[in-house]
């Protein structure tokens, strides 16, 4: 059963796809006929800067915006995002992380090191922490640009979404020469976090 309200804060870098990521769960909440709201940030999108999505769903949204600590879910596509707006989760909420790493520019250039403790420190932000290699489910795919749409897969698991909900919307949102690896990366993300897995 679907949850019937909730904040999901959504982090990644430039192009990893975490706009289009936040256009599909909105769409899939629409179907269901929740009232939602989303707002973006692009920083730097495109020299790999930070990305983030607020994305909020209930009977009745009155703000887009979701305020530091109010975060049901946050789904981050890459660990130190995770780790730089873990502070946007409530108490108890959901971290749902990517474990692929991608270095900011600070430590491409050497002037810093990627933290070799950032797994420890994202368990010490909730008890709730998923951790996903939606990368390798992608590229098991042969399509490296599907990490978005596992991690949508993989959170719809946490989001209590519906399948087909979510697979209705895959089709609103993509054009149909892409929509069957799509969905087929959207089905291998909810299976890393189905029972079974």
């Amino acid at each position: 059963m679907t949850l019937p309200r909730g904040d999901i804060f959504m982090a990644g870098v430039g192009g990893q796809g975490a706009l289009l990521a936040s256009e599909v769960l909105g769409e899939a909440f629409l179907s269901l006929g929740f009232d939602v709201k989303k707002s973006e940030v692009h920083g730097m999108a495109q020299r790999g800067g930070a990305v983030t999505t607020h994305l909020r769903f209930g009977p009745k949204v009155y703000s887009p915006l979701i305020e530091p600590g109010k975060a049901d879910i946050l789904i981050a596509f890459e660990k130190i995002e995770g780790l730089r707006f873990a502070h946007y989760l409530r108490p108890g909420g959901i971290l749902l992380v990517n474990t692929q790493e991608i270095s900011p520019p600070s430590v491409a250039t050497g002037k810093e090191l990627y933290p070799a403790d950032a797994v420890e420190r994202l368990k010490a932000v909730t008890d709730r922490l998923y951790l996903v290699d939606a990368l390798s489910a992608a590229l098991s795919l042969k399509e490296v640009r599907a990490v978005n749409v596992v991690m949508i897969g993989a959170g719809s698991m946490l989001l209590k979404l519906p399948e087909d909900a979510c697979e209705l919307a895959l089709k609103k949102v993509f054009p149909e020469r892409v929509l069957d690896v799509n969905i087929k990366a959207f089905r291998a993300g909810r299976a890393l976090l189905s029972p079974d897995a």
